[in-house]
């Protein structure tokens, strides 16, 4: 059953720009706004690594390798979770995947990946 809808994925030429989107609908608001909330990404034949988290108190933090370049931000209202990605350069293709945590628990919840390919 899937409960994170993740959108926003496709192929863009280096330099490019794109926004992927993590919503929940399913989940309540008070409850959605107690979770930490981040992406990771994987690409072929690599590690799937930590792009960007967003603690429920809105503290952010980024790989080195997409610092200047990526901007996480959710909207609670939406239950959502954005990452907007400038500047895309070809090392960024990847399946990028949406998470959330619930710090006091440790419940994660996955999102299904979305493709990211950044190509001329």
């Amino acid at each position: 059953q899937v409960q994170l809808v993740e959108s926003g994925g496709g192929l863009v030429q280096p330099g490019g720009s794109l926004r992927l989107s993590c919503r929940h609908p399913r989940m309540i608001l008070s409850t959605f706004t107690m979770y930490d909330m981040g992406w990771y990404r994987q690409a072929p034949g690599k590690q799937r690594e930590l792009v960007a988290t967003m603690t429920s108190g809105r503290s952010s933090n980024y790989a080195d390798s997409v610092k200047g370049r990526f901007t996480i931000s959710k909207d609670n209202s939406r239950k959502t979770v954005y990452l907007q990605m400038n500047s895309l350069e070809p090392e960024d293709t990847a399946v990028y995947y949406c998470y959330m945590v619930q710090p006091e628990t440790s419940d994660e919840i996955w999102g299904q990946g979305i493709q990211v390919t950044v190509s001329s």
